[in-house]
């Protein structure tokens, strides 16, 4: 042994053959070969992993948005049979019967003698008024008559005794007409016998010739006297006439200062706009109450337009004061539309129940008319008659409901008639299902 360390294995002369590294410099072989392997892996694991998150993506987009649920809905099934048609609308009860008492002059309030809500007859003086100015016109026109009446019998006398004077005259006349006449013949007979001239015979002649004339001119004086009293005793007897009419006015008007009732029934309010006073001035022909029969009322009931075009009259109605339900019919129906709502009268055909009063609030359904053998189902919400809806009929599991178009026909208060979309015996959901316009298909719960 000379200190050296044995070769290994393939060295002669303890010299290296091959390529050597030393052990302990902490060097290692390059091998360009693994890398560009190991490059190679890598590059084909992350081609893979792209392809898959895109391929997952894919199949995520075409997947349908999870259905949402739908708690306690609201379901009717489609039957087959008679559909009643009924629209219905709210209102009112109003008096058939309502005294408006007003006043036929002005005046101020001077005592209230009934209060509102107390029941009146048509001789109940409600309230007194005065007016001190019409008292005295009614005074003056009392008066006044009693000075034409006056005139009148006056000139009744006056024309009365001008005809008893023209009368005697006139019989005054016919006697002397009559004398003449004697006269005349008397000298006609003397005339022949030689007794008297001709010129006598002639003078008697002609005076009884003339006062016969003035008989005529009498006679005819007379009537056309009689005539004429009667146009002068027209005219005062007009002039009596007009003035009693003022003064009855004026009576009317004084007597109206107690304000009375007018009907048998319930006072329901006094004044007009706002409650009368004591020492409140009022004007003519100003409202000062009002009384009602508050066993005569009827029911305004007010309907949609676009279902009043169906209404008409002696319609059935069904009026539900809340305390009963009273059966009617139509009477009138408004032409004109206010507030989008046509008003509906509807005369009570049964007895009010026990509270029914005027300004009641009710509702009113009237029944527009029978369909018979149609298809029909409960009225969805929202759903408008002859349009055509979206709505979720239920699967036959009973686990979900999708969307389906229906066309709907005549619509009622509860039902509506379907034309297209649902068979009978399908099963649809009523209730509102807006808020999942964006879904075809729901869970229910």
């Amino acid at each position: 042994m000379n200190g050296q360390t044995p070769a290994p294995d393939g060295v002669t002369g303890g010299q290296p053959t091959g390529t050597f590294t030393p052990i302990g410099t902490g060097m290692d072989i390059a091998r360009p070969d693994l890398a560009r392997k190991r490059r190679r892996r890598l590059i084909a694991a992350g081609s893979v992993v792209v392809a898959v998150v895109v391929a997952l993506g894919i199949v995520v987009s075409r997947l349908e948005p999870a259905s949402p649920t739908v708690d306690n809905p609201w379901p009717d099934t489609v039957k087959r049979g008679e559909m009643l048609r009924q629209v219905r609308g709210n209102g009112t009860l109003v008096p058939e019967q309502i005294q408006f008492v007003q006043a036929e002059a002005g005046g101020q309030v001077e005592r209230i003698l009934v209060q509102p809500g107390a029941e009146v007859e048509p001789e109940t003086v409600i309230l007194v008024l005065g007016n001190p100015d019409l008292q005295q016109q009614a005074f003056d026109a009392e008066w006044a008559v009693r000075a034409a009446e006056a005139e009148l019998a006056k000139l009744t006398v006056t024309l009365e005794s001008d005809r008893l004077l023209q009368e005697s005259l006139l019989a005054t006349l016919r006697s002397d007409t009559r004398q003449a006449g004697l006269d005349a013949t008397a000298d006609e007979e003397l005339l022949k016998s030689g007794l008297v001239p001709l010129i006598v015979q002639q003078k008697s002649r002609a005076k009884a010739d003339d006062l016969a004339a003035k008989v005529l001119i009498e006679e005819r004086r007379l009537k056309f006297g009689a005539d004429s009293a009667k146009s002068q005793v027209a005219v005062q007897e007009a002039a009596v006439a007009k003035l009693g009419a003022a003064r009855d006015l004026k009576r009317r008007q004084v007597a109206g200062l107690q304000v009375r009732a007018g009907i048998s029934g319930v006072l329901v309010q006094l004044g007009d706009l706002v409650p009368l006073q004591s020492g409140q001035r009022v004007a003519p022909n100003a409202t000062l109450a009002k009384v009602v029969v508050p066993t005569k009322l009827k029911a305004e009931i007010k309907v949609a337009e676009t279902l009043a075009r169906d209404v008409t009259r002696g319609q059935k109605v069904d009026v539900d004061t809340r305390n009963g339900i009273v059966p009617g019919h139509v009477v009138r129906v408004d032409p004109a539309v206010q507030g989008g709502t046509v008003l509906v009268e509807v005369k009570l055909d049964g007895p009010l129940p026990k509270g029914a009063r005027p300004d009641l609030s009710v509702d009113g359904t009237i029944e527009i008319e029978r369909l018979a053998d149609v298809l029909y189902v409960g009225r969805p919400v929202q759903a408008q008659a002859d349009s055509t809806v979206g709505l979720f009929k239920v699967t036959p599991d009973g686990k979900h409901a999708v969307r389906v178009p229906v066309k709907l026909g005549r619509s009622s208060v509860s039902t509506v008639e379907i034309l297209e979309g649902l068979r009978e015996g399908d099963k649809v959901i009523l209730s509102d299902m807006s808020q999942f316009d964006g879904h075809n298909q729901v869970k229910l719960n």
